[in-house]
């Protein structure tokens, strides 16, 4: 048994040697391909060009509401089966790459069927492909998530995402305002949305190839494979076992089920000051730059004083920024808005997806990471669906102040019940 425990320890500490090692490969080649790869999916999780290709589509709230809840149920329901899929395995790029193309190859169909389709075909066909977009990213999420945790350290993973997603967001910056001044206004391809995502394609596609320059090491020990459903069966002992999880996993979906609003800010402005390319290129600017601008000081405040502190900042950010749309106001008071947005979105993404790293030991990681991205997809399929009902009956303002009211409950959770888990032993 000695020689077991042993001989275990070493290979743990060739296994760290190795992440160490090759950190500075991994690091740029993680860079590289997260910072295309969110450029062009920046592009489709915006809350402009996609809600408003939908309202196009359709003119009706509820249809972009169902639209959107397609997309995030479609990830709700693949995540765990996504965990099942690797758990087992001591590489995962592989797969990661198999499971990245299908993703992209649904934004390549978005973007045709706004081409070469109409009315409601093209709206039925944009539900289709969004259901099957959020299927392949639930997986995705959980394979990328859990091969960083592989590559790189905890103390530098915020940095990380936070030097990425400002890479990435100020090209999506300049991608988006092209977009909405030259493609929508000018219809290009005969539906300017289109090519944006056509754009979006070509970009998260390249991303993707350099996902190859990274060396995954391979961890000691992993888990037996197991049947998907005897997985599901042990999830309740999984959840019991760390109630600090649980409670975090309450906090996020939550937080996610602010994003009942989130479809709704575009149309809001719509109202307001009209939605043609010139404005929604500026609001797509302003919540781009916003989310790019201060995703470095996400990263570094989470690395500095965990992402429990950054959760919660960033929720306070969410909360005023909707608030400020109460104000009467023209294009720059609602481009202050989607800042406020950008900035809340970004640090609620970066530090639900860092934190959840943080609980409990290696081998159950992907699982963890699975049942948080499902119960978060799956309030974000919930809100925009219920938003676009009380849309219909009540009015926006019901849609923003409901978004307040699940912020402040999150927010309550985090800061009462919850714990710095960095500092766990």
């Amino acid at each position: 048994m000695t020689e077991e425990k042993s001989a275990l320890e070493e290979a743990e500490k060739a296994y760290e040697e190795q992440i160490w090692r090759d950190l500075p490969r991994n690091y740029a080649a993680n860079l590289a391909h997260g910072m295309l790869g969110q450029t062009g999916f920046r592009l489709i999780h915006a809350p402009t060009f996609l809600p408003a290709f939908i309202f196009l589509l359709s003119g009706s709230e509820l249809a972009v509401g169902l639209a959107l809840a397609a997309q995030h149920f479609g990830a709700a329901s693949s995540s765990i089966f996504g965990a099942t899929l690797i758990e087992h395995r001591k590489k995962v790029i592989p797969i990661g790459f198999v499971i990245g193309a299908l993703m992209r190859l649904q934004v390549l169909g978005l973007a045709l069927a706004g081409i070469f389709l109409e009315g409601n075909t093209a709206l039925i066909a944009a539900c289709i492909f969004l259901g099957l977009f959020g299927f392949f990213n639930g997986m995705q999420a959980v394979i990328f998530n859990y091969m960083m945790s592989k590559v790189i350290p905890l103390t530098l993973r915020g940095r990380l995402t936070g030097l990425r997603n400002f890479l990435a967001g100020v090209t999506a910056s300049a991608v988006a305002y092209w977009g909405g001044k030259y493609f929508i206004e000018t219809n290009a391809l005969g539906n300017g949305y289109s090519a944006t995502f056509l754009t979006a394609f070509v970009l998260t596609s390249v991303g993707l190839g350099l996902l190859a320059l990274i060396r995954e090491p391979e961890p000691p020990q992993v888990r037996a494979q197991t049947s998907f459903r005897s997985r599901i069966r042990e999830l309740p002992t999984l959840m019991r076992s760390d109630p600090a999880f649980m409670k975090f996993f309450l906090a996020r979906s939550l937080g996610a089920l602010a994003t009942i609003a989130v479809p709704f800010y575009i149309l809001y402005a719509g109202r307001t000051v009209g939605l043609n390319g010139a404005n929604l290129a500026i609001l797509s600017l302003a919540f781009l730059l916003c989310q790019t601008a201060t995703n470095l000081g996400w990263g570094a405040l989470a690395d500095r004083f965990g992402n429990r502190f950054v959760f919660m900042a960033s929720i306070v950010t969410w909360i005023f920024s909707t608030l400020l749309l109460f104000f009467e106001g023209d294009i720059y008071i609602l481009a202050l808005v989607f800042a406020g947005l950008g900035a809340g979105l970004g640090g609620f993404q970066i530090s639900s997806q860092n934190m959840v790293l943080e609980f409990g030991g290696r081998q159950d990681l992907p699982m963890r990471i699975a049942i948080s991205n499902a119960g978060n997809s799956l309030m974000m399929g919930v809100g925009p669906l219920l938003g676009g009902f009380v849309a219909i009956w009540w009015s926006y303002t019901a849609v923003f102040w409901c978004a307040i009211i699940f912020m402040c409950i999150a927010l309550a959770m985090m800061a009462l019940f919850i714990d710095e888990p960095r500092h766990r032993a």
